[in-house]
C-alpha cells in the first residue's frame, strides 16, 4: 500500500494512492464505512498500529462511494509533512561515499565503526514536485544525496537487532540536500544539512510488507537527466536493523519518526570538476518498489 498525505480544496489529509483509480481519503472512507480510526494526520494513522492497518486494507479493497478523488483534484505533500521531531540521518553509510567524503574534506581515510548520526529539522521537509530553495547568499555549494527513508511504526527503546524490523511501518524516498561549504565551515554537519526545504520526501510511504527485504532495493539519482548515483541497498555498511538498534539505544523511537539511511557515492562535490547544483536544476530520485521523487532547485 502507498500511504500519502494530500491537499484538496485547501485541506490536508492522509490517504492511500490507488494505482489507476486515484487517492482514497482514509478519514472520509472510514467515516462512510462506520469504522473507528484516527486518520487526522499520517502520524496518528501510523500510531493506530495493526488495528488501523486492518481497517485500511478493508477500505482499499472496497472503497466507499465518494471517498476516492481523481489525481487531478489533489496535490501530494510529503507523506509526513511535519515530523514530530527532527529527521534522524545516517552519514557515511556506503563504503564508496566514505572514501569520496574523505577526499572531499581532505581527511585521513577512515571507516565508521558505529552509525554516524545527525539530524535535519522539521522545516527542512518538503514534498514531491515542490521547489527546493537554494539560498545563494548563504551557500555556494548546493549538493544532493539520494537516501532510503525508514518510517517507524511501533514505539521502542533499546530495540535489539532481531526485533528491529517489527518497529518499521514502511519506507519512502529522501533527498538529503546539503550545503557543502556550511558543512565544512561549521565543522559538524547540522547547519549544512538543515536549510529550509532541504529534505524532500515522498512521494508516499510504501508499507513494510509490500517492500519485503529492504536490502534488495536499487537507488538511482539523476540531475537534469544525467545519472549521478546508482547503488543497491545491500551496500550499506550498517543495515536497517543495525541502524535502529544503535539509534534506539537509550532513545525512544516513536510512530512516525523518520530515519534517512545514508547516500552512496556520486555526490556533486566529489566530482572533478565539481557537479554542484544551480537554479533550475531538476533532481530525480528513484528507488525500486517505491517510485520517483522529483524536485526543482530554485535560487532565492
Amino acid at each position: 500500500m502507498k500511504f500519502v498525505t494530500f491537499e484538496r480544496a485547501g485541506a490536508h489529509a492522509p490517504g492511500l494512492w490507488l494505482d489507476g483509480q486515484g487517492v482514497l481519503d482514509l478519514g472520509l472512507a472510514a467515516e462512510l464505512a462506520g469504522e473507528t480510526m484516527d486518520a487526522s494526520t499520517m502520524i496518528a494513522l501510523i500510531a493506530g498500529g495493526d488495528a488501523a492497518l486492518k481497517i485500511v486494507r478493508q477500505l482499499a479493497a472496497k472503497p466507499p462511494e465518494g471517498s476516492v478523488y481523481p489525481v487531478s483534484e489533489v496535490r501530494l505533500l510529503a507523506p509526513i509533512p511535519r515530523p514530530a521531531k527532527n529527521v534522524f540521518c545516517v552519514g557515511r553509510n556506503y563504503m564508496e561515499h566514505v572514501q569520496e567524503g574523505d577526499r572531499m574534506f581532505e581527511r585521513q581515510a577512515s571507516l565508521p565503526t558505529v552509525p554516524n548520526f545527525f539530524s535535519k529539522t522539521p522545516t527542512t521537509v518538503t514534498g514531491p514536485d515542490s521547489d527546493v530553495r537554494y539560498p545563494s547568499k548563504v551557500t555556494q555549494a548546493f549538493d544532493y544525496e539520494i537516501e532510503l527513508g525508514v518510517i517507524i511504526g511501533k514505539a521502542g527503546r533499546d530495540i535489539p537487532r532481531d526485533k528491529a524490523m517489527e518497529h518499521v511501518f514502511g519506507y519512502t524516498i529522501i533527498n538529503d540536500v546539503t550545503a557543502r561549504d556550511l558543512q565544512r565551515t561549521h565543522v559538524q554537519w547540522f547547519k549544512g544539512k538543515t536549510l529550509d526545504t532541504t529534505c524532500p520526501m515522498g512521494p508516499w510511504i510504501v508499507d513494510a510488507e509490500e517492500i519485503g527485504d529492504p536490502k534488495s532495493l536499487e537507488m538511482v539519482f539523476t540531475l537534469n537527466g544525467e545519472e549521478r548515483q546508482r547503488v543497491t541497498t545491500d551496500r550499506m555498511i550498517f543495515d536497517v536493523p543495525a541502524i535502529i538498534e544503535s539509534l534506539s539505544a537509550g532513545l525512544t523511537l516513536e510512530p512516525g519518526d523518520v530515519i534517512a539511511t545514508g547516500t552512496p557515492s556520486g555526490v556533486g562535490f566529489a566530482m572533478e570538476p565539481k557537479g554542484l547544483m544551480k537554479d533550475g536544476d531538476i533532481m530525480e530520485c528513484r528507488i525500486s518498489k517505491i517510485g520517483l521523487l522529483r524536485n526543482k532547485v530554485v535560487e532565492v
